[in-house]
Parts: C-alpha cells; sequence; structure tokens
C-alpha cells in the first residue's frame, strides 16, 4: 500500500463489492468512497465513477479538501461525506436494503445514515482504535503523543458510536470478536457473527518447475551475495505496527540465519526517500539504520518499488527457494497475506496477535510467534528453515486449507444468511405527497430561536421582510417544546414556519397546521429506554443536575439544568450510560442545559430527515445557531451561519471554511451571512422581485 490507509482492508472491500454482485447477493453495489484530486496520487481518484464488476462500482463523492489526505485528518468533513452520500442516492432514486461500513470513519458516517435511512448497519471494523491504543502504549509511547498523532479517542467514540447503530458486526476472526470488540462499551454479543474474508486467490499457487524466472527476481537478487539461499520474504508497508525493524533484528541478530538465508522485505513503494511521508519515511530510515547496524549488505533485499501484479511472483520466488513467508506485526486484524502465502505453497511464521491463529489453524501452514519477543522470532524462523520435512507438509497443506477455507462463495453464503435476518420491514421514507409550503419554497432557512433568530426586533424585521421579499421559506429548530416555541415566535412578529423542529429535533411539525411527523416519532424510539436513562444520570451526576419541569420533558427528550461552575464530562456520562447497557445522545447548550435524546435525535438529523423524505436538497437549506445544541445542523452540506454572540462551545467552528461566523448578534448576524455568502442580494428587491441596477 501507499500508506496506512492503503493496506490490504481496501483490496478487502474491493473484492467483497464484487463479490456482491458477482453472487448476485445485491442488484447494485455502490463502494462509495472520498474524491481525490492531487497530483501526487494516481487520476483514478478522481473518477467519479469506476466500473468493478457488473452491478458493482466505486462512487467517489467530493467532501472536505480536494488533495490526498490521511484518514486521521478526515474527521472534520464525516458529517458532509454522510450528505454526500445522502445526495448520491436521492440522485439516483433509491433507497438501500442494507448500508455496510469499514473502520470507523465510515462506521461514523453509517451511524447517521441509518438514523435517517432505517436501513440496517453491518459493519466491519478491519482494526479496532482501543486495540491501536494499548499497542502503542505498550511500546512506549505516551497517551498525549498518541492523541496528537493519532486522534485516538476521537476514532474509539466513533466505534462506539457505530456500534451503538449497528444490526450487525462482521469480525474477521474469533479473537476479533470474542476479546477486541469485547473492549467496547457498545458491543453486544449476540449482534457479531465471525466470517472470514474472501480472498480472490486466481492469482497465487505454488510454483512450478518450468516457471520462468519472474521480473522482481532481478530486483532482490541485486542486493544478495548468494541469492540461492532459502528467502525469508516480508510484504508490508512501512509502518511502526507492522513490527519489521523486530524482523531485521531477528534476522541480525541470528548467526544461523545470516549464514544460511537471506531477507527479503518489501515495503511499499518510493522513489525519494525525502519525499516520503513523514511516518512511512520515519520508519524506513529505522531499517536502514538496523541493516547497516547490523552489517547486512548482501544480505538484506529492500527493493524500492514493487507492483501489483509482482506480488504472486515474490510468493512463489520464496517458495522456489524453500523460504519463509514472516508477518511479525504487532497485531494483525486479519492476515490477508498470510492466506496468499498459504495458497503459493509458502510456509509462514506470523504474529499471534490477532487473524493469525484462525488461518493457522484452519491452513496448518506454519508457526505462531510473539511480536515483541525478538529472541523467539529468531528460533522460530531457524527451526522452520531447519526441519524440511515440516516445511514441506506445511507448503502442501496451504494451497488445500486456503482453497478450503476462503473462497469468496463460502463468505457470501454466511454474509447472505445473516442479511435475510435483518430484512426491514418498516415503510419506506418518501410519502406521496408533501407539504404544499415546502414545494412552493426555492431555499429554506432553519434557525435556532433563542440566541439567533431572536433578540433584535429591527434586525428581525428586516430579515423577515428580505426573506418573503425572494421567496424563502423559513423552518425552525429549537429545543423549546412547540406551545412555547409557537407563544414566542408570535411576541417577536415571526409567521409560521413552514416546518418547526421542536425539542433539540425530537419533534417535527410541518405548515400552520403543525401537523407532526410520526413517522420521525416512531423512528426514535429505537433503544429509547427515557426513565432508565434519566435515573441513571441523577446516579452518576445528581449533584450537578437538576431535572427542568414537567413542562419541558418530552416523549423523546429528558432535560436538565446543569448547577453553575460544576461542568460536566460528556463522554464519562455516555460511559457510564453505556455500562447499564443504555444509549442516548447527550447535547449540552451553553454549559448551563443538558439534554438527554434518542441516539438517532438532534437538530441536525431532523433537518436531515425532512429534507431526505420531502425530496429537497440540503445544499438549499441555510441554517443558522448559536449553541452546543445547534452544532451538529451546522456541520455537514448545508451552509451555515453562527451568529456573533454565540457560544464559546462554537468557537472551534471558526476553523471550518465553510461556515459562516458572522460579526453581528441575533437576526442581524443572520442577515449577514446571507448577504456575505450571496445567499440573498446585497440590496433589497423591489416588489416584483426586480433588483436594482
Amino acid at each position: 500500500g501507499r500508506d496506512a490507509d492503503t493496506g490490504g482492508q481496501t483490496t478487502y472491500v474491493v473484492e467483497l463489492a464484487r463479490a456482491h454482485s458477482a453472487f448476485m447477493v445485491a442488484e447494485r453495489v455502490d463502494l462509495v468512497t472520498r474524491r481525490v484530486e492531487d497530483s501526487r496520487v494516481a487520476a483514478d481518484y478522481a473518477r467519479e465513477l469506476e466500473p468493478l464488476s457488473p452491478g458493482a462500482q466505486i462512487v467517489r463523492l467530493p467532501f472536505g479538501p480536494r488533495r490526498y489526505l490521511r484518514k486521521e485528518s478526515l474527521w472534520p468533513y464525516l458529517e458532509l461525506f454522510a450528505d454526500r452520500v445522502l445526495a448520491h442516492l436521492r440522485r439516483i432514486r433509491r433507497r438501500p436494503d442494507v448500508l455496510h461500513s469499514h473502520y470507523a470513519d465510515a462506521g461514523f458516517a453509517g451511524a447517521r445514515l441509518e438514523s435517517l435511512l432505517r436501513a440496517p448497519l453491518v459493519h466491519t471494523g478491519h482494526s479496532l482504535g482501543r486495540v491501536k491504543l494499548a499497542r502503542l502504549l505498550e511500546q512506549g509511547l505516551s497517551r498525549e503523543e498518541i492523541e496528537e498523532r493519532f486522534d485516538i479517542s476521537r476514532r474509539i467514540e466513533a466505534e462506539e458510536t457505530a456500534l451503538d447503530h449497528a444490526a450487525l458486526i462482521v469480525a474477521s476472526t474469533r479473537q476479533e470478536a470474542e476479546e477486541q470488540y469485547a473492549l467496547y462499551e457498545n458491543y453486544r454479543p449476540e449482534r457479531k457473527i465471525v466470517i472470514p474474508p474472501g480472498t480472490d486467490l486466481s492469482r497465487f499457487r505454488p510454483p512450478r518447475d518450468d516457471d520462468p524466472e519472474p521480473p522482481i527476481a532481478a530486483e532482490i537478487d541485486r542486493f544478495l551475495s548468494d541469492p540461492a539461499k532459502p528467502l525469508i520474504l516480508a510484504i508490508a508497508r512501512a509502518d511502526p505496527r507492522k513490527n519489521l525493524e523486530a524482523l531485521v533484528r531477528a534476522f541480525g541478530e541470528s548467526p544461523r540465519l545470516r549464514d544460511v538465508a537471506n531477507l527479503a522485505i518489501v515495503a511499499g513503494t518510493r522513489t525519494d526517500l525525502e519525499e516520503m511521508k513523514r511516518e512511512p519515511r520515519r520508519e524506513l530510515r529505522r531499517l536502514l539504520v538496523a541493516i547497516d547496524r547490523h552489517d547486512l549488505y548482501g544480505h538484506v533485499a529492500y527493493p524500492k518499488r514493487h507492483s501489483a501484479e509482482d506480488v504472486p511472483d515474490l510468493y512463489r520466488l520464496a517458495a522456489r527457494r524453500g523460504g519463509l513467508f514472516v508477518n511479525p506485526a504487532l497485531t494483525e486484524p486479519f492476515g490477508l497475506t498470510l492466506i496468499e502465502a498459504a495458497a503459493s505453497g509458502l510456509p509462514v511464521v506470523a504474529t499471534a496477535d490477532g487473524g493469525p491463529h484462525d488461518i493457522l489453524e484452519a491452513c496448518d501452514h506454519g508457526v505462531l510467534i510473539d511480536p515483541l519477543d525478538v529472541p523467539a522470532l529468531g528460533r522460530a524462523l531457524e527451526e522452520a528453515l531447519d526441519d524440511r520435512e515440516r516445511w514441506r507438509r506445511w507448503a502442501t497443506n496451504g494451497p488445500i486449507g486456503a482453497r478450503r477455507h476462503y473462497r469468496w462463495s463460502a463468505h457470501v453464503d454466511r454474509y447472505l444468511d445473516r442479511l435475510e435476518t435483518l430484512r426491514e420491514t418498516s415503510p419506506a421514507l418518501v410519502v406521496p405527497r408533501r407539504p404544499a409550503p415546502l414545494t412552493l419554497r426555492s431555499r429554506l432557512l432553519v434557525s435556532d430561536i433563542d440566541g439567533t433568530l431572536i433578540g433584535d426586533r429591527d434586525a428581525l424585521a428586516t430579515l423577515l421582510e428580505r426573506l418573503e421579499l425572494e421567496g424563502w421559506g423559513l423552518g425552525i429548530a429549537t429545543g423549546r417544546r412547540l406551545e412555547s416555541a409557537l407563544e414566542v415566535l408570535e411576541e417577536w412578529g415571526v409567521p409560521t414556519p413552514d416546518v418547526t423542529i421542536t425539542a433539540v429535533g425530537a419533534e417535527i411539525h410541518y405548515g400552520p397546521d403543525h401537523v407532526p411527523d410520526d413517522l420521525w416519532s416512531r423512528h426514535l424510539d429505537y433503544r429509547w429506554r427515557p426513565e432508565a436513562i434519566r435515573d441513571r444520570l441523577l446516579e452518576v451526576a445528581g449533584d450537578r443536575l437538576t431535572v427542568q419541569a414537567e413542562s419541558e420533558q418530552r416523549r423523546h427528550k429528558i432535560s436538565f439544568d446543569v448547577e453553575p461552575g460544576r461542568p460536566l464530562h460528556l463522554g464519562k456520562l455516555r460511559r457510564q450510560l453505556r455500562e447499564e447497557g443504555l444509549h442516548a445522545n447527550l447535547i449540552l447548550s451553553h454549559g448551563a442545559y443538558l439534554d438527554a435524546l434518542p441516539i438517532r435525535c438532534s437538530k441536525g438529523q431532523a433537518i436531515r430527515w425532512f429534507a431526505h423524505r420531502w425530496g429537497i436538497e440540503l445544499e438549499s437549506i441555510v441554517v443558522a445557531g448559536d449553541s452546543g445544541n445547534d452544532r451538529d445542523m451546522l456541520t455537514g452540506a448545508t451552509p451555515a451561519i453562527v451568529v456573533g454572540n454565540h457560544a464559546e462551545e462554537l468557537a472551534d467552528l471558526a476553523e471550518q471554511p465553510e461556515i459562516y461566523i458572522a460579526r453581528e448578534p441575533h437576526a442581524a448576524g443572520i442577515l449577514e451571512g446571507l448577504e456575505s455568502r450571496g445567499w440573498l442580494a446585497e440590496e433589497p428587491a423591489p416588489v416584483g422581485g426586480r433588483r436594482s441596477g
């Protein structure tokens, strides 16, 4: 892979999409990812559509900067990714039967989409943040350094969110299912299934006597004094977690290995070491220093480049020379390369942490080692090479086991069996007729009330006049209950909204008759246990929380006042709820009010629900807010305005250029944002809609 984001899991996801279409699991499979326009990567990454096979395609959607970003830099743009997927589905006029997210970031986006589409979410983690955190701490990195480099807390919380929403968790191995996922508060064993990934083994086979010398052999042999010796092969990206430096040390510290074998490390491709990204450059330098320290010149090959077509040849080259494949990773979520080596008749020495347990049990083609015990790794390599009878048995077992246990057809059969139990029976989202006022509006402003829309009567009157002149609709998204919202709007001279979102997103009403969206209300019942949630929050934070008046409590909202000067740690509160099997979206506003909502509920999700239900483009809805309970409606595809009098909890949104941070407060700030971004004319249009000039 190019980097830590383009390894085996990417291959797996592409092959999974192909397999789903090949075995007719689905009529259409869209593999949705980010579009990248960057001269440093192949032009293919900028293609919007790329066919994979009949019925399967890659769909690349733009979100965030055009340039390539590593996955740890994608977090600020994932709400927008979810919105782009929603727009894509609306464009093709299809509602998915199943959503399948891969890795933590897509799991976060998948959870948002599950909340709107009511299609079951299947999630595959591939690697898990809590496991990674433990391994990095074992390596001596500080918690602060890990947080700075990997944003690990954000990743773990995204994984918890995905597990909270997922109807099915797909694990590759028993260890992953029973030990690694068990570290998560939202893990429920009854929702998991272990399905070893299928593998396209058509390119991988044992060597034959009449095989010609492959081109990659010359790239390997030019490093070696005696190329005929058994070849110990490692194929992995330059990443500390792959533990390649330990392999060099094990080889260098063993006189026996230096005498009887060669080592080849194929660590991705590069042109100039100085032009590489920091992490792989640092790791390659560590490898080169280790090679130099042990004076392994003539014993170790480390070619600069190889192609995907070279990989099967590398396995066969090592097998023909009587060598081994070694995977010394600190942890290996699955181990695709071990299956490829098995199919190629190449015995393996592999980490005991993760998927290799199951693979070696199925294929019986090698031995497991502790990746942190360098001397033991060296001894295992020596013994695997010295016992030629066992080596031949492993070489024979590998191809048989790989084809018996890791064909795509077996994977798809198990996957399909479980999908049958997830079939959605609820009614479709789109109903025959949408509210007439929304039909007639070209654009819609959805604003919070307190601190945003109201506060300056003159500015509010001007804003309402401008919206009416230019044909805008008006929506409200507030923490107030419906009756309270309508009273204060009437007091301030605001006409009846086209859509009224109240109770921090828990209730949606349409038009002058305030017709309730009952489907949304039923949708929010998912995993909602309000009495138990209220009692648990009071149990763990009762000294800082006071339940608000009964009139402020709603079917899908529990509201508290927060004791002044007694800050709350929302992450800790979420964990304390999860410990009791409780699920809630906790929203803090102005540091003074806490709302507990269903996990599918927020102002932003309510906006996306009604927009998707009535076929309204998110880009035609401008949102405005001032506090923490507005945050998730201010991010994503909806154009957004933060008024000048906003709470400190929204200060970080100034870093997102697509969000307009107004200087003026209240309605004047909304008007400023609408004019500055060109959403309203800078001068009011005269009656009749003609602008001056």
